[in-house]
């Protein structure tokens, strides 16, 4: 009787321990195919983010091959990939035209690096600022909102006849030509001239 009661013990603890090691055999295969699951959607995500970037959304866009030329040569390219919030005013490649060439190829140059990488941060702001967003700003500040681009001196948005208008550090005026591009890492503006800062 005490045999057949220690065997029943045995059996009821062999078959308890099995289906305990079942049991956490099948959490870790769960465990297993739901990391597995949240590595392909961080994947995913980070595909999608980097197709959607500010650098991804230039590249692009035809008419602004010269600034992502420029950005590629002034090693911005890269921020511009990366997480981040900024608001890009993006000069179209008819606003390098108007910058005269022998300017252009000096800023080009590898010695020149620093100094195009300015000019380049003179047109980014920090921040993501959509069209909605940017009039108001601009329409609470009595039509002269004066932001600091990335590069540190100002800029200052207006509106005129509809238009946001952007002047530079030497009273140049640029109009946005394009608004609201949204990309995952911030947003672009197309604008039809080069900013110039002081230094």
């Amino acid at each position: 009787m005490s045999m057949a009661v220690a065997t029943m013990l045995f059996t009821a603890c062999n078959d308890g321990k099995k289906k305990e090691d079942e049991a956490k055999a099948e959490a870790e295969k769960m465990e297993m195919e739901a990391q597995k699951k949240a590595d392909e959607e961080a994947m995913m995500a980070k595909k999608e983010f980097e197709e959607n970037t500010i650098a991804a959304k230039a590249m692009d866009d035809q008419n602004l091959s010269t600034l992502v030329d420029a950005l590629k040569q002034a090693g911005l390219a890269q921020t511009f990939m990366e997480e981040g919030e900024y608001t890009v005013f993006a000069p179209t490649n008819d606003a390098f035209e108007a910058v005269p060439q022998a300017t252009r190829d000096d800023l080009m140059k590898d010695e020149n690096k620093t100094q195009l990488e300015n000019l380049l941060k003179y047109h980014v702001v920090s921040g993501e600022w959509k069209a909605d967003a940017l009039k108001k700003a601009i329409n609470d500040n009595d039509n002269k909102y004066r932001v600091t681009t990335l590069q540190g001196e100002n800029i200052i948005l207006s509106i005129k006849d509809g238009n946001v208008m952007v002047e530079d550090a030497k009273g140049n005026m640029a109009t946005v030509t394009g608004t609201d591009v949204d990309a995952s890492n911030g947003v672009v503006y197309t604008i039809d001239k080069v900013l110039m800062p002081k230094g």
